[in-house]
């Protein structure tokens, strides 16, 4: 299965890199993980509505090209990293080629984003800038695989 995670604006900072690029080392050939981003900038005149439905018009165009398409979201459904892995074990044997999560910028998603989902997850009650959830994702995207394969490094 092929594993995308598309996110809404540009990661720079050099220790998010880094930490991804060690994880996606570790997933190996298993899991194909592709970092996407969708560098929108919004100019500062525009209100916080204009910037999500701008944000939902470019995510939009893309989400088609998933078989399954999960939102992280406040309001989404907190799941356990046994809950994450479940999902994904349970995506593979269905026979699902190409899943993407999805991650939003800092205004959030357009009710749109939501409602094209398939499932609407929130990883904590916490908010976090965006660049760290593609970090903290990457990683709870390994320890699934980790946990699929009996390897020891779920706690």
């Amino acid at each position: 299965m092929k594993i995308t995670v598309l996110s809404v604006g540009r990661v720079r900072q050099r220790f998010i890199i880094d930490g991804e690029a060690e994880y996606r080392q570790r997933l190996g050939k298993e899991i194909k993980l592709e970092l996407s981003e969708l560098g929108i900038e919004s100019p500062t005149s525009m209100s916080e509505s204009e910037v999500k439905e701008r944000e939902a018009d470019q995510l939009l165009k893309r989400l088609p090209q998933f078989d399954y398409v999960i939102v992280l979201d406040e309001v989404g459904k907190e799941y356990t990293s046994i809950e994450i892995e479940r999902l994904l074990s349970s995506r593979m044997q269905m026979g699902t080629r190409h899943l993407a999560f999805v991650i939003g910028g800092s205004f959030g998603f357009s009710e749109r984003v939501r409602q094209a989902a398939d499932t609407i997850l929130s990883l904590s009650k916490l908010t976090f800038p965006h660049q760290l959830v593609r970090l903290l994702l990457v990683e709870q995207i390994y320890r699934a695989h980790t946990m699929m394969r009996g390897i020891k490094y779920h706690k």
